[in-house]
């Protein structure tokens, strides 16, 4: 049998004990543990930013494969803890809404981890989760079924007939900027019209590229990006500081008008 495959994703960081800490109370746990790191540079407290990348990538992932979210873990007195199913993946994090981020709605099968008591360390909660699961006993067992958790709503582009008004949601280190406006909201509202893009003060942008080279050096540019969001770059540049682009600000598309 394959050894476990478990993905990592916090916002602990890399610069004091905690992420060493929960590894080897995993390993303890279950040595024979794969662990792949997504991100431990998610901003604190951030669940937006990781549930955006951790979409990104967890699909990619094997079947069975095993996925730790540990962000924003205590966002109350007594956190809940949560393990939950879906397409053949399994996940475990807190119950602070980030599932409803990253799914749309919490999957059916999604249990509340249990067994442990308020001044259990958070490793070890974790790690008891991840060996049942490595394991391979019975899903059902890890803990009571969940007949309520939180729910965030992620922010979605408004539109109207001739406009699409989106936001900044994931600025990459490349200085790239990611927007929530997706392809297929693109051309059900555009109908193949041509397009002025607009953020903050910068000059419209009016056409769409395919790579970045596709302009000369030092240029502006929109294009979709391999999962389908609207991205704006620079080519062989840094757009967010050079155009002044910051998260959460607002994108719009505004469609010309058909002329009969």
């Amino acid at each position: 049998m394959a050894a476990p495959l478990l993905t990592l994703t916090t916002d602990f960081g890399r610069e004091d004990f905690h992420l060493p800490r929960l590894k080897a109370q995993l390993l303890s746990s279950q040595p024979d543990l794969q662990m792949v790191d997504i991100s431990h540079d998610i901003p604190t407290y951030d669940i937006v930013r990781a549930a955006f990348v951790f979409t990104k990538v967890w699909m990619h992932f094997p079947r069975g494969t095993i996925h730790l979210l540990s962000v924003y873990d205590y966002y109350q007195p007594r956190g809940r803890f949560l393990a939950t199913y879906h397409e053949g993946h399994y996940f475990i994090g807190p119950d602070n809404g980030i599932f409803s981020l990253i799914f749309g709605s919490v999957p059916e099968q999604t249990y509340v981890l249990d067994g442990y008591e308020a001044d259990t360390p958070l490793s070890v909660v974790y790690a008891r989760a991840v060996s049942h699961l490595a394991r391979r006993k019975p899903f059902h067992e890890i803990g009571l079924p969940a007949t309520r958790y939180t729910e965030r709503l992620a922010f979605k582009p408004v539109i109207g007939p001739n406009y699409i008004r989106g936001s900044v949601v994931f600025i990459d280190r490349f200085d790239n900027v990611t927007t929530n406006i997706t392809r297929s909201l693109f051309e059900e509202v555009g109908e193949g019209r041509g397009f002025h893009l607009l953020v903050k003060r910068m000059t419209p942008l009016d056409g769409l590229s395919f790579r970045y080279h596709d302009v000369p050096e030092g240029e502006p540019l929109c294009r979709f990006d391999s999962d389908g969001f609207l991205e704006i770059a620079v080519n062989l540049g840094r757009a967010a500081p050079l155009l002044g682009i910051a998260v959460e600000d607002t994108v719009q598309i505004e469609f010309f008008s058909l002329t009969s």
